[in-house]
Protein backbone atom coordinates (compact mmCIF):
# COMPACT_ATOMS: atom_id res chain seq x y z
CA UNK A 1 0.00 0.00 0.00
CA UNK A 2 2.98 2.45 0.63
CA UNK A 3 4.12 2.02 -2.85
CA UNK A 4 0.82 2.64 -4.45
CA UNK A 5 0.33 5.75 -2.35
CA UNK A 6 4.14 6.71 -2.97
CA UNK A 7 3.68 6.35 -6.59
CA UNK A 8 0.19 8.19 -6.79
CA UNK A 9 1.58 11.49 -4.87
CA UNK A 10 4.77 11.55 -6.75
CA UNK A 11 2.18 11.62 -9.84
CA UNK A 12 0.80 14.84 -8.78
CA UNK A 13 3.91 16.47 -8.52
CA UNK A 14 7.93 15.70 -8.17
CA UNK A 15 8.65 16.00 -4.52
CA UNK A 16 11.60 15.66 -1.94
CA UNK A 17 11.61 12.74 0.32
CA UNK A 18 10.53 14.69 3.87
CA UNK A 19 7.86 16.48 1.68
CA UNK A 20 6.53 12.96 0.31
CA UNK A 21 7.10 11.61 4.11
CA UNK A 22 4.91 14.23 5.57
CA UNK A 23 1.98 13.52 2.80
CA UNK A 24 1.91 9.76 3.42
CA UNK A 25 2.02 10.23 7.09
CA UNK A 26 -0.77 13.21 7.16
CA UNK A 27 -3.19 10.75 4.36
CA UNK A 28 -2.65 7.40 5.56
CA UNK A 29 -2.74 7.79 9.01
CA UNK A 30 -6.31 7.23 8.19
CA UNK A 31 -5.70 4.24 6.53
CA UNK A 32 -2.65 2.61 7.99
CA UNK A 33 0.54 3.37 10.43
CA UNK A 34 3.29 4.82 8.55
CA UNK A 35 6.61 3.59 9.07
CA UNK A 36 8.79 6.30 8.59
CA UNK A 37 11.98 3.77 8.69
CA UNK A 38 9.90 1.85 5.24
CA UNK A 39 9.82 5.10 3.16
CA UNK A 40 14.00 6.10 2.21
CA UNK A 41 14.16 2.36 1.46
CA UNK A 42 11.20 2.05 -0.54
CA UNK A 43 12.25 5.22 -3.08
CA UNK A 44 15.58 3.30 -3.05
CA UNK A 45 13.91 0.41 -4.62
CA UNK A 46 11.69 2.28 -7.12
CA UNK A 47 14.89 4.17 -8.26
CA UNK A 48 16.47 0.81 -8.47
CA UNK A 49 13.56 -0.55 -10.44
CA UNK A 50 13.17 2.58 -13.00
CA UNK A 51 9.94 3.62 -11.37
CA UNK A 52 10.95 6.74 -10.15
CA UNK A 53 14.21 9.13 -11.21
CA UNK A 54 15.88 11.90 -8.93
CA UNK A 55 14.84 15.39 -10.65
CA UNK A 56 17.05 17.08 -8.12
CA UNK A 57 19.63 16.99 -5.39
CA UNK A 58 19.89 19.85 -3.57
CA UNK A 59 22.53 19.87 -0.63
CA UNK A 60 20.41 21.72 2.13
CA UNK A 61 22.13 23.95 5.50
CA UNK A 62 23.24 21.26 7.11
CA UNK A 63 25.10 19.88 4.16
CA UNK A 64 23.30 16.55 3.77
CA UNK A 65 21.76 16.02 0.14
CA UNK A 66 17.77 16.36 -0.76
CA UNK A 67 16.79 15.03 -3.39
CA UNK A 68 13.81 15.64 -5.65
CA UNK A 69 12.11 12.34 -6.49
CA UNK A 70 9.22 12.31 -10.07
CA UNK A 71 7.58 9.27 -11.48
CA UNK A 72 8.54 7.97 -14.89
CA UNK A 73 6.55 6.27 -17.70
CA UNK A 74 7.21 3.34 -16.01
CA UNK A 75 6.46 4.31 -12.41
CA UNK A 76 2.47 5.36 -14.41
CA UNK A 77 2.25 1.85 -15.48
CA UNK A 78 3.16 0.11 -11.89
CA UNK A 79 1.19 2.09 -10.20
CA UNK A 80 -1.80 1.60 -13.09
CA UNK A 81 -1.21 -2.18 -12.19
CA UNK A 82 -1.59 -1.70 -8.86
CA UNK A 83 -4.42 0.21 -9.23
CA UNK A 84 -6.48 -2.44 -10.78
CA UNK A 85 -5.22 -5.30 -9.13
CA UNK A 86 -7.43 -6.90 -6.60
CA UNK A 87 -5.03 -9.19 -4.28
CA UNK A 88 -6.24 -11.44 -1.43
CA UNK A 89 -6.30 -9.65 1.51
CA UNK A 90 -7.24 -9.22 5.02
CA UNK A 91 -10.98 -7.13 5.22
CA UNK A 92 -9.06 -4.39 7.22
CA UNK A 93 -6.10 -4.35 4.65
CA UNK A 94 -8.76 -4.33 1.85
CA UNK A 95 -10.76 -1.25 2.91
CA UNK A 96 -7.37 0.54 4.10
CA UNK A 97 -5.90 -0.30 0.18
CA UNK A 98 -9.48 1.14 -1.10
CA UNK A 99 -9.06 4.07 0.49
CA UNK A 100 -5.52 4.60 -0.43
CA UNK A 101 -7.26 4.12 -4.46
CA UNK A 102 -10.23 5.94 -4.32
CA UNK A 103 -7.55 9.36 -3.25
CA UNK A 104 -6.29 8.52 -6.56
CA UNK A 105 -9.30 7.85 -8.47
CA UNK A 106 -9.13 11.28 -10.71
CA UNK A 107 -5.70 9.75 -12.63
CA UNK A 108 -8.16 7.08 -13.44
CA UNK A 109 -10.67 6.32 -16.81
CA UNK A 110 -14.00 6.13 -15.80
CA UNK A 111 -14.89 2.78 -16.87
CA UNK A 112 -11.31 1.77 -14.28
CA UNK A 113 -13.10 3.79 -11.94
CA UNK A 114 -15.98 1.95 -11.74
CA UNK A 115 -14.80 -1.33 -12.18
CA UNK A 116 -12.87 -0.59 -8.76
CA UNK A 117 -16.40 0.66 -7.30
CA UNK A 118 -17.94 -2.40 -8.28
CA UNK A 119 -15.00 -4.88 -7.09
CA UNK A 120 -15.38 -3.32 -3.41
CA UNK A 121 -19.00 -3.16 -3.49
CA UNK A 122 -19.13 -7.00 -4.30
CA UNK A 123 -16.37 -7.78 -1.36
CA UNK A 124 -18.58 -5.06 0.95
CA UNK A 125 -22.10 -7.13 0.01
CA UNK A 126 -20.67 -10.28 0.76
CA UNK A 127 -18.68 -9.60 4.08
CA UNK A 128 -22.46 -7.72 5.02
CA UNK A 129 -24.05 -11.24 4.42
CA UNK A 130 -21.76 -13.29 5.93
CA UNK A 131 -21.62 -11.14 8.88
CA UNK A 132 -25.80 -11.09 8.89
CA UNK A 133 -26.11 -15.16 8.49
CA UNK A 134 -24.02 -15.61 11.54
CA UNK A 135 -26.45 -13.44 13.61
CA UNK A 136 -22.90 -11.75 15.39
CA UNK A 137 -25.26 -8.92 17.17
CA UNK A 138 -27.30 -11.59 19.42
CA UNK A 139 -24.43 -11.79 22.17
CA UNK A 140 -25.32 -12.18 25.35
CA UNK A 141 -22.38 -9.36 25.88
CA UNK A 142 -23.89 -6.00 25.35
CA UNK A 143 -20.91 -4.67 24.26
CA UNK A 144 -19.76 -7.24 22.37
CA UNK A 145 -23.15 -6.84 20.44
CA UNK A 146 -22.88 -2.88 20.10
CA UNK A 147 -19.14 -2.97 18.47
CA UNK A 148 -21.19 -5.77 16.09
CA UNK A 149 -23.87 -3.33 15.24
CA UNK A 150 -21.75 -0.50 14.86
CA UNK A 151 -19.78 -2.89 12.84
CA UNK A 152 -22.74 -3.41 10.44
CA UNK A 153 -24.01 0.13 10.44
CA UNK A 154 -20.60 0.97 9.12
CA UNK A 155 -20.62 -1.25 6.71
CA UNK A 156 -24.08 -0.69 5.28
CA UNK A 157 -23.13 3.00 5.40
CA UNK A 158 -20.21 2.36 2.95
CA UNK A 159 -22.60 0.14 0.93
CA UNK A 160 -24.59 2.89 0.34
CA UNK A 161 -21.97 5.54 -0.08
CA UNK A 162 -20.55 3.08 -2.86
CA UNK A 163 -23.87 2.76 -4.87
CA UNK A 164 -23.97 6.85 -5.02
CA UNK A 165 -20.06 6.93 -5.86
CA UNK A 166 -21.15 4.35 -9.11
CA UNK A 167 -24.08 5.61 -9.79
CA UNK A 168 -22.04 9.12 -10.24
CA UNK A 169 -19.34 7.71 -12.18
CA UNK A 170 -22.16 5.62 -14.21
CA UNK A 171 -23.37 9.54 -15.29
CA UNK A 172 -20.29 10.77 -16.04
CA UNK A 173 -19.30 7.96 -18.36
CA UNK A 174 -22.33 8.10 -20.17
CA UNK A 175 -21.91 11.99 -20.31
CA UNK A 176 -17.97 11.28 -22.11
CA UNK A 177 -19.17 8.80 -24.07
CA UNK A 178 -22.31 10.85 -25.62
CA UNK A 179 -20.28 14.05 -25.87
CA UNK A 180 -17.08 11.94 -27.85
CA UNK A 181 -14.67 12.58 -25.33
CA UNK A 182 -12.42 9.81 -24.73
CA UNK A 183 -13.02 7.98 -27.91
Amino acid sequence: MLELATLGFLQKQPLHGYRLKQQLELFMSGCISVNYGAIYPLLKRLEARGDIVTLVEETGESNSGRKEYCITDAGRDRWRQKMLEYPHESWVNSRSRFIIKYFFFSHLHPIERIKLLEQRLLVCRLRLQDLEREDITSSSDRYEATAWRRHLANLRFEIDWLLEQLKQEKLEDRSLQESGVGD
